[in-house]
């Protein structure tokens, strides 16, 4: 196999162990009880292994694999199909390949095949979907080859080199067209942002600063105020989105922690629902992040474990940049959200912030309706996580009870804050709670 590595001497099978030990019985049976003929059948026996190694030495495998995937980026719960080209770059004709196309665990089992005979020369075209049940990153491949004896006593092993990427990105729901930041999207006469207005007294100024050009400073205003100021000049005024989303581990259940056989909670009609809480607020930041960066937003998405990072010279994701980073973003260990919280606040500036918090409490909370009060664009998503846990048992409905006093505390200190707060749950899907959102604006327009 070209650029392979491996075992390059054969090795006993189980079977081929087993022989030997057989082998090895007859031959001290034979010779206790005076018995020729147990003897030669012990010899014959033991030398079917060496034979067998020697066929599978002598049987080359110098093959060249190909790859390609359709496509190379899917949603969650969507297949790729994988076509791996298989070719024999040997000048004899192949033995018996067992092929085995190696996956990550999170893929699935790994596709196997059988492969007998490939002439000089020729190619073989090896197939199989792979579904992408669980966002992240992915090589798919190598490919490992098997080349055994027709006994099967003997194998020989060697993986190649080559693979090929998949990208598992979150799913993205359609969301409807109302909802905070769209106004700000849209552009129309509110794409510049006039700072200057009309005539030399009306003109907007500011307070000078520190490697501010000299020709901009307004004598007049400076005369007027004592202090030095500098003409503010019309910029382009580009819309943003923000979304503060909540990874911490202590506020979700997560997946691994599901031991019961009892299907994943979803609302009606979703096939392959949020395996778990922090699925299902990835997902909507998915979800919300497209419909504002469709909408000419800069979308900007601040975890607890830090800021999303858009591309070199960009202020914000692309709706394909946000999915690629969403794809690897999983559970971190950071004990609070007070962090986050200035980060997205600051990054937010007069755009609309939009939280999707796990299971939170007052004190959670409490620095947004300190640092974002009374922002009517503002939408702070509180899930219900504990819809995603197993069978309530006696045992588990006093947390249950806890965790929704929390919620309702948290709810009714964002509200009183002038933050929409919308509260979600398993049986929720993310169009329904952003219609939610959406609600107020609606009816105020």
């Amino acid at each position: 196999m070209r650029g392979a590595r491996g075992r390059a001497l054969p090795v006993l099978t189980l079977r081929g162990r087993c022989l030997i030990g057989g082998g090895l019985a007859l031959a001290m049976a034979g010779v206790v009880l005076g018995e020729v003929s147990l003897v030669q059948l012990a010899v014959f026996v033991l030398a079917l292994p060496l034979l067998a190694a020697l066929g599978v030495i002598r049987n080359r495998f110098r093959i060249s694999t190909r790859r390609s995937i359709s496509p190379a980026r899917v949603p969650r719960g969507a297949l790729a199909e994988v076509v791996v080209e298989l070719g024999s770059t040997d000048d004899r004709r192949g033995g018996l390949w067992l092929l085995t196309e190696q996956l990550p665990a999170a893929l699935g089992p790994s596709p196997r095949y059988t492969v007998s005979g490939l002439p000089s020369g020729g190619t073989a075209l090896l197939r199989y979907a792979v579904a992408g049940r669980v966002r992240g990153r992915y090589e798919l491949g190598p490919l490992r080859l098997r080349v055994v004896d027709p006994f099967g006593l003997v194998e020989r092993t060697a993986s190649g080199t080559g693979t090929v990427p998949l990208v598992v990105v979150p799913r993205v729901r359609p969301l409807e067209d109302a909802g905070p930041g769209v106004e700000q999207g849209r552009g129309g006469s509110g794409a510049h942002r006039s700072i200057a207005t009309s005539g030399d007294d009306d003109v907007s100024v500011r307070e000078y600063r520190r490697g501010d050009d000299l020709r901009k400073v307004h004598w007049r205003a400076t005369a007027r105020t004592g202090e030095l100021m500098v003409r503010m000049e019309e910029r382009p005024w580009h819309p943003q989105g923000t979304l503060l989303l909540d990874t911490r581990s202590r506020a979700h259940l997560l997946a691994p922690a599901r031991r019961d056989a009892a299907p994943l909670p979803g609302p009606p009609g979703d096939d392959c629902p949020p395996g778990d809480s922090l699925e299902w607020l990835v997902e909507a930041a998915a979800s919300i992040g497209s419909a504002l960066a469709r909408r000419g937003s800069a979308v900007r998405v601040v975890t607890d474990a830090g800021e999303l990072a858009a591309s070199p010279g960009r202020t914000g994701l692309r709706a394909d940049e946000l999915l690629d980073r969403l794809a690897t973003v999983g559970p971190s260990r950071v004990p609070d959200l007070r962090s986050a919280i200035e980060t997205a606040c600051r990054a937010a500036g007069d755009g609309p912030l939009i939280c999707l918090l796990g299971a939170v409490g007052p004190d959670d909370v409490a620095p947004l309706a300190q640092l974002r009060p009374g922002r009517g664009s503002d939408v702070a998503v509180l899930l219900d996580v504990t819809g995603w846990a197993a069978p309530a048992g006696r045992g588990r409905r006093p947390a249950r009870d806890v965790l929704g006093l929390q919620r309702e505390e948290a709810a009714t200190l964002l509200t009183a804050a002038g933050w929409r707060v919308v509260v979600a749950g398993a049986g929720q899907g993310v169009a329904d709670a952003w219609a939610l959102a959406a609600a107020p604006a609606r009816m105020s327009a």
